[in-house]
């Protein structure tokens, strides 16, 4: 078949905006020349991308989804491939999209890109924060090209490579009797009311970090936002777990917090950079792969050792 990389922009562009007026706009052409496009691509694939609806736009087909997900990366490689020729030096450029998930976004993305950016300025970052399962989805949908994340719930299509193993720490009321302990153990804090962070899969492991150990959480508030876990522990009503921590004790409304090692045997996160396993990383983003492994090994940004947080702050 005839290959357009038009026609791909096309396609892109619909699947993203929901419907071809939007789509026509965003990419200033007519959209009579989107349709026709995408009806020329169908008819020469022999399957059918999107399905129309009468003034409600398109939704994409199981096929269609697929196609997209490729098209994406061949764009993708296609605008490397345009940039690398007008430059002819041996700097790499181009742009690159970033996963990370939530957490780790706040922590580490503002050295990672800032120290990433000094000694890359040809390359620009695009950031996409998102939960496990959105972060995972943006790799499949090539939406992003490599992400910062745990190894949790990964399809056979992504592989890892590990940066960091990450073990979990009890965080406290700094007046509470526990946070003058040089550790606890999960039998100290289960009695305790207990603040779960309800993101997908985070919450999985917390809860199996208790049934591991043959007891269960008394859960007393649920939140998806990191820092609001850390804010009502900070007035008192309750403890948390968590293995990323910050440098800092406080919590953005001022209180404050300590942090306890948990002594019990129990399973780390693996703090990991993901990426499809069927592309090949562009120049730019094999780059980035490299800084990300650097700034978690010794001597780096965020060295062995530098990732576990101070006992507390009174």
């Amino acid at each position: 078949m005839n290959l357009s990389l038009r026609a791909l922009r096309y396609i892109v562009a619909t699947a993203d905006c929901g419907n071809l007026t939007e789509a026509a706009r965003q990419l200033n052409v007519s959209q009579p020349s989107i349709s026709a496009a995408i009806a020329q691509f169908e008819a020469e694939c022999g399957v059918q991308i999107f399905v129309r609806h009468h003034a409600k736009g398109v939704t994409t087909t199981i096929a269609g989804t697929r196609i997209i997900n490729e098209a994406r990366l061949l764009l993708n490689h296609a605008r490397d491939f345009g940039q690398n020729a007008r430059d002819m030096t041996n700097e790499v450029r181009g742009e690159i999209s970033v996963g990370c998930f939530w957490t780790l976004a706040t922590h580490f993305m503002p050295g990672l890109i800032s120290r990433f950016t000094q000694t890359h300025p040809g390359i620009s970052v695009n950031l996409d924060e998102g939960d496990q399962q959105l972060v995972l989805d943006a790799l499949i949908a090539g939406r992003t090209e490599i992400a910062l994340s745990y190894d949790f719930a990964r399809p056979e299509e992504i592989v890892a490579d590990s940066l960091a193993e990450l073990p979990p720490y009890a965080v406290l009321p700094p007046d509470h009797p526990l946070a003058a302990r040089e550790s606890v153990t999960l039998a100290d804090l289960a009695p305790e009311p207990f603040i779960l962070l309800d993101l997908p899969y985070s919450r999985d492991y917390f809860v199996r970090l208790f049934r591991s150990a043959g007891l269960e959480p008394r859960i007393a508030f649920r939140s998806r936002v990191y820092e609001l876990t850390r804010g009502l522990v900070g007035q008192g009503l309750g403890y948390t777990i968590q293995n990323v921590m910050p440098r800092t004790q406080l919590t953005a409304d001022g209180g404050r917090v300590a942090s306890v090692p948990i002594v019990d045997a129990l399973e780390p996160v693996r703090l990991v950079a993901l990426r499809l396993k069927r592309q090949a990383a562009r120049p730019a983003v094999e780059v980035f792969a490299r800084h990300l492994a650097a700034s978690f090994s010794e001597g780096g940004l965020f060295a062995p050792g530098t990732l576990s947080p101070r006992h507390t702050l009174r």
